[in-house]
């Protein structure tokens, strides 16, 4: 049985590879930083095992690089922020030193289309990870694709955020620049394909989808499968950098990854996939009928343990509510025993102890719910003296508990959008960091506009909260 590793496994390309991998036979390996966050989202298996890593780790990547037969680099650094083409191409440095110390057999880089007259930094990384990957001793199959068609591509729910959210389409004039986006089902039988092959030599692919088009006509056919107007107004005044500030208000795709993206789409990205289509033949999905396939697929993604598999949460999930959700919290590093900060923090809710901070607020917005549409508010607690799933604090619902470091609510109130929140704990050896987050997945430009008006009350209430739990913390461990 092949032993493959899947570096990136939490990203959304990775995330859904993996049970594709696994249904396969091969034993799979999933590495990832954000590890719990991949643990919520994949279903567990016999012949899956996730672990964390850290590729900025030079020794731990060799360790983990060395016990397999087939690499995936999913990896990409956009996240990081503005220095990320320094940090991704460290990362590819660690994973080639990693495989010319094991007996890695093949790696298959997922890259991008490198058109000859652009050069973003997005565009660079890319293409210069491929060349750092393949200095190693390990045949590199490298696919480069454009633009792919699937709930929870970074660049497709851009465009889908930007028509859910927005009655006219606001862009810069790269509107009018070409691609030819590729299905991810099309993409994930090229991955699966090449993955049975055994090759010696280093091999480039370009692959897309059969409609080459420009981001109008892809928005115009956005527009029309959601039942959308199709409004669309282009402005040269819509800079790259004035772009990526405007993308950040209208999608929750996170900004730098946004803003990495942007900054390419001054060009053609229409891939030359002859070569791939002719030695792994299927039928390519056309745009349309990707999209469409790609809506009737929303809200998939609910049916994870991020949501407690909870049958509230996928019952309120509506069309057009946003894939990524947009987030406010605040974060305190404290001495205080991570047993400490869970025995206050599972009080939550409790007749004592309320919300921690700012009760009159948490209750004014009960009552607030009449003009969204609810009645009056309904005062709930848990049962017992800890908190179960299932249990009803007033409006929330808790959906999932990993104790003793996790929390998390679902939103039970009136608004435009679907909500949670998280309370997290992380032990950082002397200290814990106490953290408080609101998820929020608006509906179009009424749920843009209710999360921004709710913002700086969130920001005040969290960074009370947090306070509050670590001061009572503290004093818990004091009586002990």
């Amino acid at each position: 049985m092949k032993k493959v590793l899947v570096l990136g496994a939490s990203g959304y390309i990775g995330s859904q590879l993996l049970p594709l991998l696994v249904s396969r036979g091969y034993q799979v390996t999933g590495a990832a930083r954000q590890l719990e966050y991949l643990k919520a989202r994949v279903e567990p298996a016999p012949n899956l095992s996730l672990v964390y890593l850290d590729l900025a780790d030079a020794e731990a990547t060799q360790n983990l690089v060395a016990q397999h037969d087939l690499v995936f680099f999913l990896v990409h650094g956009m996240a990081h922020g503005y220095d990320f083409v320094e940090y991704e191409l460290s990362l590819a440095v660690n994973v080639k030193n990693a495989l010319n110390h094991s007996h890695v057999e093949h790696v298959i880089y997922l890259s991008a289309i490198q058109p000859q007259t652009a050069d973003s930094e997005h565009l660079k990384a890319r293409r210069e990870t491929g060349a750092i990957l393949r200095q190693s001793k390990v045949p590199i199959t490298e696919l480069r694709a454009g633009v792919i068609i699937g709930p929870g591509s970074a660049a497709y729910e851009i465009m889908r955020d930007f028509v859910m959210n927005l009655p006219i389409l606001v862009t810069p004039t790269s509107v009018d620049s070409k691609a030819n986006p590729i299905a991810l089902e099309n993409l994930n039988h090229y991955l699966i394909s090449i993955a049975n092959e055994q090759p010696s030599e280093n091999i480039i692919y370009e692959v897309g989808g059969p409609d080459a088009m420009t981001y109008r006509e892809q928005f115009e056919i956005i527009c029309r499968a959601n039942g959308r107007p199709f409004r669309i107004f282009t402005t040269p005044m819509l800079s790259p950098k004035m772009a990526s500030h405007w993308l950040s208000i209208i999608t929750s795709v996170p900004a730098a990854v946004g803003r990495a993206l942007l900054a390419g789409l001054d060009h053609d990205f229409i891939a030359n996939d002859r070569e791939i289509r002719a030695k792994y033949p299927q039928t390519l999905i056309p745009f349309k009928q990707a999209v469409e396939h790609s809506i009737n697929q929303d809200g998939e993604f609910l049916r994870s343990n991020v949501w407690g598999y909870d049958p509230t949460a996928l019952t309120r999930w509506q069309p057009g509510y946003g894939y990524y959700p947009k987030q406010a919290g605040a974060s305190f590093t404290t001495p205080s025993s991570i047993n400490a900060l869970w025995q206050v923090a599972k009080k939550l809710g409790s007749q004592k102890e309320g919300y921690f901070f700012a009760n009159p607020l948490w209750r004014l917005r009960e009552w607030l719910d009449i003009f969204f549409g609810g009645g009056r508010p309904v005062r709930r607690q848990p049962e017992g003296d800890e908190l179960q799933v299932g249990d009803h604090i007033d409006s929330w619902k808790v959906i999932r508990i990993d104790e003793p470091k996790f929390l998390s609510l679902l939103f039970g109130m009136k608004g435009p959008g679907l909500g949670r929140l998280e309370v997290q704990l992380e032990d950082l050896g002397n200290q814990r960091r106490l953290s408080v987050t609101a998820w929020w997945h608006p509906k179009g430009f009424l749920g843009l506009l209710y999360w921004f008006a709710m913002m700086p009350a969130h920001l005040f209430i969290f960074r009370g909260m947090v306070r509050a739990i670590a001061k009572k913390a503290i004093a818990l461990d004091e009586k002990r």
